[in-house]
């Protein structure tokens, strides 16, 4: 505590006393700073953030009028046209907040100019009492429709005001904690201040729409020792409820919520939030409230990537074991959250569990945010696809890729942590640190390992001075036979693996205390740990309860969910393969395929149908799957998770008919979603989202059209198309009116109807007309008024 009042002082930051923060997390993370990874798995990872992503996307920024925001804010640009969503500003704050961390890592003086060059313009846009929200100050002539006509009146719904302050807030510290400089810092206590004096009991009494201002308003405590913002931090938790919506959590108190609910970002940064408030004012209710929302969530709503939120509708969390795979959103800012708040559980109660899920989510669902290469992205990451999926160069809403831009540099801070004269092995990755151990002084730690593709495991404890001390490791839940805790997930296999732990070549008893070894001893220097974790090929079962995932399995090695690619199998076809559940597999390193992975090979069976007969039609064939984290960097494929491996739940491929051999046209210029149309996955409902769909969303009001390009000409009689509309939430609808037309001596002529079914969902929608010989049909749609419209399916016969 010392050397931090000392360190506030140099920096002439408001002094605290030395009973400031008396309380805290009782378990400290060894800085990411004090952790120099080095290993081959990471250590590229981090590197291509700093030296492609970061750059790439403070280039897009500046492309997309993120710079330009504040620019015109300030009156240093010309004009009042802003960019499309009232949040972007936090775009610019994360990438600078990533580029921060980067630069603790590794110096750059070109980029620390380039940020105090930005920080300026940030500084111009901001408000003499403090405001900062370029919307607003613009002054635009026709302002955005979230803003509201005054400050913060639409904050608890669509303005993300307090939203944007807190992303500032943390961006301001990691500026300040990287270079020392306040130029950042002092904007944001600036803006901090003014909410201080704004909001509270007897002020103006409103929650933020979307939570992180608390996590922020928690950061700027620790760096300044003002308490003014500790207590904003739990008036904005305790404020919430019990009048607003579920939506963003906010439908009942936050001390009454069991369950999580919502929108997962929003919800995932507020347990957060709620952590860091139980730890700073040790407040038991907060603890108890959120320790009963992890539950929900590990034990009933978490996917085996570790990804969140199974629906797009609300990018939400779904009901109990609703975990859909093909239109599972899972969004890759969920899934950084997710980490946020698991580390934090770990840091109050010191189980292992939560780092269990905290490297599900890092090595799976977390990763699988952004390329190889650094520079394309996914939003939502689906566990099962048809080709429909590809990662993009950017977003309007780009959340998620600035997100990737900050996180990266700070997983080193992961893997160690600290409670007195007890040090915590999380993660396994080669790294050099140091820390300090009260009884030892400085303590040098070397980890040497190939992980996560081989479990060899040395760690190197080297103390100033021999000392008594406890070095506790932690035994992944997935090495003990137990995927995640509870029973949401299991091992088709039992086989319990011994862990053997030596120390400087001697096995050594230890004791296991809330999944860690202990091991208690007088360390000296040169002392060696080692030890190795199974890296078996584990077939994973999910909980009857989870449909989706039914007669299926999924496939792990070590702390990697795997996955089926096309570009790996038999006429890039997955959807249709079964694998049985004792069937045997192998593991091969290819240095060349995705920058080097180990894939798991077995053989198993494909199936297609017939014309004309129900006998499917089946294959021996060798299957190979990729790291789940890998897929998607060779284009638009097929991919699923969840393999079948029971009858039922096969999928095979279907016959080929007329439209599956035609070619697709379409006035959406989403090549992407075409293939919906002839697919052959047949919805259950007009809501149904499980399998691919093309929508005009977001449209309205206009004449649009899909057509088919026959392989060779037809004579063709009917037509069924299956409407998508996901009324009441989303914005399709069934289409106002729509006609077929077919191609002859090169115009569109409309077919003479016999029989036409209304316009209704849940259903095939059915055309019989005299039948014509041509070489192309045309759907011709007229959207409604107020909502677009899409299909699921169109069938020619």
């Amino acid at each position: 505590m010392k050397s931090k009042i000392l360190l506030l002082f140099a920096f002439g930051l408001i002094a605290i006393s030395t009973n400031a923060q008396q309380k805290d997390y009782p378990i400290q993370p060894v800085p990411f700073t004090h952790v120099h990874v080095n290993d081959e798995f990471w250590a590229p990872k981090m590197e291509v953030n700093a030296k492609v992503t970061i750059p790439y996307i403070l280039q897009k920024c500046k492309e997309n009028g993120r710079i330009d925001n504040f620019l015109r804010a300030a009156k240093l640009l010309a004009g009042d046209k802003m960019t499309e969503y009232t949040f972007d500003d936090t775009d610019l704050y994360k990438v600078i907040e990533g580029a921060s961390y980067a630069m603790q890592v590794q110096k750059n003086p070109e980029l620390d100019l380039y940020l105090d060059s930005l920080i300026k313009i940030i500084g111009a846009a901001q408000e003499k009492d403090g405001y900062l929200y370029t919307f607003r100050t613009v002054g635009a002539k026709k302002p955005h429709e979230w803003i509201g006509d005054k400050r913060w009146v639409k904050d608890q719904d669509l303005s993300h005001e307090l939203y944007n302050s807190g992303h500032l807030f943390e961006a301001a510290v990691a500026h300040f904690q990287s270079t020392g400089k306040k130029n950042f810092l002092n904007i944001a206590i600036k803006n901090a201040d003014l909410l201080v004096n704004t909001f509270g009991w007897g002020k103006l009494e409103i929650y933020p729409g979307h939570q992180i201002v608390e996590i922020g308003l928690a950061k700027l405590y620790r760096v300044t020792g003002n308490k003014k913002y500790l207590d904003l931090a739990k008036f904005f938790l305790d404020v919430r409820g019990p009048k607003g919506d579920a939506y963003n959590q906010a439908n009942e108190k936050v001390l009454k919520q069991k369950t999580a609910v919502g929108h997962a970002v929003r919800a995932t940064y507020m347990y957060t939030g709620m952590a860091d408030i139980a730890a700073l004012t040790g407040d038991q209710a907060y603890l108890h409230a959120i320790d009963d929302i992890w539950d929900d969530v590990s034990l009933r709503k978490l996917y085996i990537t570790g990804g969140i939120g199974a629906t797009n509708n609300g990018e939400a969390f779904g009901d109990a074991y609703q975990l859909p795979n093909m239109s599972a959103y899972a969004e890759t800012c969920a899934a950084i959250a997710n980490v946020y708040w698991n580390n934090r559980m770990f840091l109050l109660h010191g189980d292992s569990k939560y780092i269990d899920v905290l490297e599900r989510t890092l090595y799976n669902g977390l990763l699988s945010g952004v390329s190889l290469s650094g520079n394309k992205f996914f939003y939502p990451n689906p566990l099962a696809s048809m080709g429909q999926h590809q990662r993009s160069a950017w977003f309007s809403c780009a959340c998620c890729i600035t997100n990737m831009t900050r996180f990266l540099p700070s997983v080193p801070g992961y893997v160690y942590a600290q409670n007195g004269n007890k040090l915590y092995v999380n993660l396994f990755m080669s790294n050099i640190s140091t820390l300090t151990i009260p009884v030892a002084g400085k303590v040098k730690i070397t980890q040497q390992t190939e992980y996560p593709w081989k479990g060899k495991i040395d760690i190197g404890i080297d103390p100033e001075k021999s000392s008594d001390f406890s070095v506790e490791i932690r035994i992944p839940g997935w090495a003990k036979q137990q995927p995640v805790p509870g029973d949401l997930y299991q091992f088709a296999s039992h086989t319990q693996s011994v862990i053997n732990i030596f120390v400087n070549g001697k096995k050594v008893a230890y004791t296991i205390d809330k999944g860690y070894a202990v091991l208690k001893r007088k360390w000296a220097k040169g002392d060696k740990i080692s030890f190795e974790l199974p890296m078996e090929t584990q077939k994973v079962l999910a909980n009857t309860n989870v449909k989706d995932d039914r007669g299926r399995l999924a496939l792990q090695r070590g702390p990697l969910v795997y996955c089926l690619e096309g570009p790996d199998n038999a006429e890039g076809s997955v959807q249709n393969i079964s694998i049985k559940k004792e069937t045997a597999s192998t593991t091969t390193y290819q240095p060349e395929l995705l920058n080097g992975v180990y894939t798991i090979n077995l053989t198993g069976s494909s199936y297609k149908k017939q014309l004309n007969t129900d006998v499917l039609l089946e294959t021996t064939q060798p299957v190979k799957a990729i790291p789940y984290y890998a897929w998607a960097n060779r284009g638009s494929t097929e991919m699923t998770v969840w393999i079948p491996y029971e009858t039922s739940a096969i999928r095979a491929k279907p016959a080929p008919t007329i439209a599956a051999l035609s070619t697709v046209s379409s006035s959406l210029n989403v090549p992407r979603m075409y293939k919906a149309l002839n697919d052959q996955y047949e919805p259950t409902n007009s809501i149904d989202a499980n399998f691919p769909y093309l929508h005009w969303w977001p449209k309205k009001n206009s004449t649009e059209f899909v057509a088919y390009t026959f392989d060779s000409e037809k004579t063709v009689s009917s037509s069924f198309v299956y409407w998508f509309d996901d009324a009441p939430y989303g914005g399709c609808r069934i289409p106002a009116a729509y006609k077929v037309y077919y191609q002859k001596d090169g115009a569109w002529v409309e077919v003479k109807a016999i029989k036409t079914d209304a316009i209704a969902k849940d259903k095939y929608n059915t055309i019989t007309f005299e039948p014509v010989k041509t070489t192309a049909l045309k759907l011709e749609v007229q959207l409604p008024a107020d909502n677009s419209a899409g299909i699921h399916e169109w069938v020619v016969k």
